[in-house]
Parts: structure tokens; sequence; C-alpha cells
């Protein structure tokens, strides 16, 4: 079914492969790479395995997969294409926004993705605050509020200067 798959993929398309069954097999592989960059796909995420992983690697064809496995699968296995799908727990309808990156996967719903786009921006916002906060000497005890929090933790703490004149 991924071979359907892939004739219905347009350019700027990322692929979501989910199987029946749990699978570890590699389903995905360089030559599915090749046919999908070749059409402007510009990924695939599959809740199975991958293989060919040194070439898509050299490709440059972003692929997420649950395992990394030489063992490919049989070509005759019906299947559904354009239908909602399940991976890591989550549905991923078609026309979803999906991203990834080195830390992993996240779907975000078509209809959320102004919402997300706006909480994102907050985020990298407050991320490059704290970043140039830390560069000037703050600590993440004092920016977070977590010092104050500590002794509601049950957790005895001393401060540098305490602690060497303790010492």
């Amino acid at each position: 079914m991924i071979h359907v798959a892939v004739e219905q993929c347009l350019p700027g398309d990322l692929l979501v492969v989910a199987t029946n069954s749990p699978s570890t097999d590699g389903l995905f592989g360089e030559l599915f790479a090749t046919a999908l960059a070749q059409r402007g796909v510009r990924g695939v995420v599959l809740a199975s395995g991958v293989r060919d992983v040194a070439d898509l690697r050299e490709m440059r064809f972003p692929a997420w997969s649950t395992a990394v496995s030489a063992q490919g699968s049989v070509k005759a296995t019906p299947g559904a294409v354009n239908v909602p799908v399940v991976l890591g727990g989550q549905v991923v309808q078609p026309g979803d926004v999906v991203l990834g990156d080195d830390d992993g996967v996240m779907v975000v719903p078509r209809a959320d993705v102004p919402r997300a786009l706006t909480a994102a921006q907050a985020r990298i916002d407050k991320e490059a605050a704290s970043r140039e906060a830390f560069r000037n000497g703050e600590l993440g005890l004092d920016r977070y509020g977590l010092r104050s929090r500590l002794p509601d933790l049950g957790i005895e703490y001393l401060s540098h200067e305490e602690w060497v004149k303790e010492s």
C-alpha cells in the first residue's frame, strides 16, 4: 500500500505510514525515498521499521521510524490510503501538519495550526530570553523560581557560599 500512497503524494507532503499490527520490519528504504523525493515529498514517518539508513542520510531524506531493520515486507498486503492512522498513540488525519527534527515528531491538527504557531513563537522568545539570562550568569534556580520551592520538596539547600563556610 505504500506504493499506492506514493502515487497520491504531492510536493510538500510528508508520508505517514502505520500498520494494522505492530511491525518492526523495514517497510521503507532508499528506493521509496528516491520515488518520494522525485515527487517533492519532504519525508516519511513510519510506525514500523526503516532500512537503508546510510543511504537515506546521504540523500538527506528525513525518515522517522520506530525501528531499523533490513527485513523487508511483502507487496501484496491490502491497506488504505488517506485515512486516519494512529502513531505513538496519537490520531493523525490526512492533511494534519507533521513536524519533525532530531528530537522526534509531532502532529498538529490542521485547525490548530494558527494557535500552534503562536505558542511556538512564544516558546522561542521565552527560550531566547532564558539563553541570554544564562549567558549573563543568571541561574535556572532563580530564573524559574525554583530556589524558594526547594524546602517544599524536602530539600535542604545550601548555596555555594554557605557550603564553603560549613566545609
